[in-house]
């Protein structure tokens, strides 16, 4: 599950290379689309980052973040790769296929990889790799800090087939996502050992197999640079260097005007578009994103331990207010978003919400009242205490802030305190979140194509201090056996009704107030090609450049 801080507010309504499909949904993507004969060989394209992580094994706890799928994408094996519908599709690179060989008396897949895929260090990649990774993730080894055992705490074996390049994956029971495991794919140099698995990818990435390789990570000047790799096995890369930077989103404006970056996540700040949309030969690129906006409200703390507690604080969040402050002039009328797994432009979504999803100051006032919390002037108090809660935010991101003043605004109605705390940027996650220091926080969970497997580790029960993902801290049996039954169902149209059963019961434990779906705002330099406004379509980072007209 990929994390992003997402920033922005509302912002004007301004032209777009596509336009909305005729049932009102924004489109799926909107990225230039060129093919490879169109791209200039060679140059650089500077493409920003919000946050410069540490931790670069995206299987490591402090590693799941949005940042370092984009960066990896360009320098490790994923082995499946979305189109803009969503449906994932093998990359011939790694894998010339895979499928479910069989289904009796166990779901076995088998992957048939790509001979002259090999890492920089010369090792093929192979059967090694998917054993250290599946061992490594399974979670039944406590050393490994990982973020998530979804898929892999299922997989009974893995053997050898006919050769190094032949694996089959035997699953203890059927596991519908299969496809969304072994990406991205370590090196069993590391993911074998723990020591390595959690410490050997900090600050450094020291193995690859992509288009691309790391030629430097520079923690001052936080710049990540990418070169064409050649002894890359697939088609070359188009360009020749990638230079990601981590800066403020609030400086990224001023860097795009002033040709410092090709392109940047707008967002949804008005001021920033109408900056970029200001820079000549700038093109504003839409789509309907996979990632949605949401407020975490820490259950371990003392304040928010009870569920009533939670429950009306849910009822008294007016989401329709954040929704319209944060989308105002997008050309999409605000909607706030009813479920935990999939966004409105997903096959699907219904509005599980009930009661919790609607604005009700009354109800909440007396949930609290049943908590013992009694209200004694401005604010309520029990025992003594005051009902006090700590919003965190980055520092420097409006949307965030914002967010925190409305909440604060809404809660003070039905006698809630809030104190907004912004924080560093990049210590967001790593000192706060994980670590459980706040009550309530506003960011973006990044969708993929599989619209469960990946959110299991954000609601399953928390393992003494194993966390996962789950921010919240609390969970329950009954919601871990409804996620098992779905992720478990082939069928389509089975696992969709078992996925919404599952959400109905996450609404109920008050722990993640969804906010509404992060439209994709995106503005690029003129000519990029093959990248934009993603959705969920997921680009080849060897067909990215500049076309020829640009």
């Amino acid at each position: 599950m990929l994390v992003c801080a997402a920033s922005g507010c509302s912002a004007p309504e301004l032209s777009s290379s596509v336009t909305e499909s005729g049932d009102g949904r924004p489109p799926a993507y909107d990225v230039n689309p060129q093919p490879r004969d169109r791209i200039r060989v060679g140059g650089t394209l500077r493409w920003p980052l919000p946050e410069f992580p540490a931790q670069w094994n995206f299987h490591h706890v402090n590693g799941g973040k949005g940042v370092v799928d984009l960066v990896l994408q360009g320098v490790l094996p994923f082995l499946m790769r979305a189109d803009e519908k969503a449906v994932p599709q093998p990359v011939p690179e790694f894998v010339t296929s895979a499928r479910v060989t069989e289904t009796e008396p166990h779901q076995v897949v088998t992957y048939r990889l790509n001979p002259s895929a090999r890492w920089s260090d010369g090792k093929r990649i192979g059967y090694a790799d998917f054993v250290a990774q599946a061992r490594a993730l399974s979670g039944r080894d406590p050393r490994f800090q990982v973020a998530t055992v979804t898929g892999y705490r299922d997989i009974a074996k893995v053997r050898r087939g006919a050769s190094d390049q032949e694996i089959k994956v035997t699953f203890a029971r059927p596991y519908a996502d299969w496809r969304s495991l072994f990406s991205p794919l370590y090196p069993a140099s590391t993911s074998g050992n723990p020591r390595m698995f959690n410490d050997g990818w900090v600050n450094r990435v020291p193995v690859t197999a992509g288009p691309f390789r790391i030629r430097r990570i520079d923690e001052t000047a936080k710049t990540v640079e990418l070169v064409r790799d050649p002894n890359w096995w697939g088609r070359p890369a188009r360009l020749d260097r990638i230079v990601f930077r981590a800066m403020d989103p609030g400086a990224m404006p001023g860097a795009f005007a002033n040709g410092e970056i090709d392109l940047m996540d707008v967002g949804t700040d008005p001021a920033a578009l109408r900056r970029a949309a200001d820079v000549r030969g700038a093109r504003i690129r839409r789509a309907g994103g996979p990632d949605w906006r949401h407020l975490t409200f820490n259950a371990a703390s003392p304040m928010l331990s009870d569920v009533r507690v939670r429950r009306a604080l849910f009822m008294a969040v007016d989401r329709d207010v954040i929704v319209r402050s944060d989308l105002a002039g997008l050309g999409r009328p605000p909607r706030p978003l009813g479920n935990h797994f999939y966004v409105t432009t997903q096959a699907g979504y219904q509005d599980d919400s009930g009661e919790l999803g609607h604005y009700d100051p009354v109800r909440a006032g007396r949930l609290l009242d049943e908590a013992g919390w009694r209200r004694h002037g401005r604010y309520r108090t029990k025992d003594g205490r005051t009902l006090v809660l700590r919003f965190v935010v980055p520092s420097g991101v409006a949307t965030s802030r914002r967010e925190g003043e409305l909440t604060r605004a809404l809660l003070a109605r039905v006698g809630v305190r809030v104190n907004i705390v912004p924080v560093p940027t990049d210590d967001l996650f790593d000192e706060y979140v994980t670590p459980g220091d706040f009550d309530i926080v506003p960011f973006s969970w990044l969708g993929t194509a599989f619209p469960l497997s990946p959110l299991r580790s954000v609601f399953a029960r928390p393992r003494g201090d194993h966390i996962q993902q789950n921010y919240a801290r609390v969970g329950s049996e009954e919601i871990d056996t409804a996620m098992d039954r779905a992720i478990g169902a082939v069928d389509t149209a089975r696992a969709r009704g078992l996925i919404n059963a599952a959400d109905k019961l996450i609404w109920d434990e008050a722990t993640v107030l969804p906010l509404y779906q992060r439209p994709q705002v995106v503005a690029v330099r003129a000519g990029l090609a093959n990248l934009g406004a993603c959705g969920f379509w997921e680009p080849a980072f060897e067909d990215i450049g500049f076309s020829g007209d640009g």
